[in-house]
């Protein structure tokens, strides 16, 4: 009897709710702060797409602002805990806007300078890497849930473009994005959705080699 083929790898990426730090503009790496009440609002209005779709794992950062998301958009009992999904380690410039550290060192973009007594670009890429070859093991649907910048880290390295390259990626809070593989092409990974809010949802929630641009 033949093996049923396994259905093939997608992961549904999701950026936290929105913190108090991430409305400032503030660089929030390990410092464990809550949602707000608008953050847990945007966490709930994932659900009802989410709740749609059959994950085989589902994946969260342990800081409280990925975790508390995870819940509230109802995938809190299935979740483990996963360290590579940190944000990005800011060391030195933690809490600290983009602004305030421009004006001490013009030109400065973390995805080429890193931070000083925080990762280097080589560190996150190293992790994402890391994450993304245990990742491709697995199959089916696995929802992954983060943070910002290393979210856009990951989204790079995932089509093997260099770090550097995330800094043309933004994500807004509690957005989801989809990373799998083209499937006319299926050794080619893609991103085949980037950036989506709640109302977008249904319509990308199960894409298809249907899809426009699939070929």
């Amino acid at each position: 009897m033949a093996c049923p083929e396994r259905p093939p790898l997608c992961l549904y990426l999701v950026r936290h709710g929105e913190t108090a730090w991430s409305r400032s503009g503030q660089h929030t790496g390990r410092t464990d702060i809550p949602l707000t009440p608008e953050g847990e609002d945007e966490a709930r209005a994932l659900q009802p797409s989410l709740a749609a779709i059959e994950f085989n794992r589902v994946l969260t950062s342990p800081l409280l602002r990925a975790r508390r998301t995870c819940e509230l958009a109802g995938l809190g009992g299935a979740a483990r805990p996963e360290p590579d999904l940190l944000e990005w380690n800011y060391g030195d410039y933690e809490g600290l806007r983009s602004s305030d550290i421009r004006a001490k060192h013009a030109g400065w973009t973390v995805f080429r300078d890193g931070c000083p007594r925080g990762e280097t670009p080589e560190q996150v890429a190293d992790r994402a890497d890391r994450l993304i070859a245990r990742l491709r093991a697995g199959h089916g649907n696995i929802a992954l849930f983060s943070h910002g910048q290393f979210a856009c880290v990951l989204a790079a390295r995932w089509i093997m473009a260099p770090v550097l390259a995330a800094e043309h990626l933004a994500l807004t809070t509690a957005s989801l994005s989809i990373l799998r593989y083209n499937p006319a092409h299926p050794d080619v990974a893609v991103i085949a959705l980037w950036n989506a809010a709640p109302p977008f949802l249904p319509r990308f929630g199960m894409l298809t080699a249907t899809d426009p641009g699939s070929a």
